[in-house]
């Protein structure tokens, strides 16, 4: 099957911690981590038990990069997948991260091309 994302999903061992943002721009959630499935430059895939979110929440986020560097990005859910045992699966494109950490994403998935 053809590949219709603009940039290839990596999976990849990083850390999570979303801060929920609602309209009045004031957060709803504390900091939670989340299992990240794959991630692009352009948005990431998360799995978390027990909590639903709706598609167009809007998330504060800390990612903890395979460097140990963080960036800190603001992404929306674009598409929920439940899963079993009460997981959903969130699919979500960034809407606030620099060129420079989103470069930091595709450096990455260079070398693992590579590989």
């Amino acid at each position: 099957m053809e590949e219709k994302r603009k940039n290839k999903r990596l999976e990849i061992d990083v850390k999570v911690e979303i801060e929920r943002i609602d309209e009045d721009n004031i957060t709803t959630v504390k900091y939670m981590e989340v299992e990240v499935t794959n991630i692009s430059k352009t948005g990431l895939a998360f799995k978390v038990p027990n909590v639903e979110f709706e598609v167009g929440a809007c998330f504060d986020a800390k990612i903890q990069i395979w460097t140990k560097e963080t960036i800190d990005t603001v992404f929306k859910v674009v598409r929920v997948n439940p899963c079993e045992d009460g997981v959903y699966e969130y699919g979500c494109i960034f809407v606030g991260m620099t060129d420079t950490d989103a470069l930091k994403i595709e450096i990455y998935q260079l070398f693992n091309d590579a590989d």
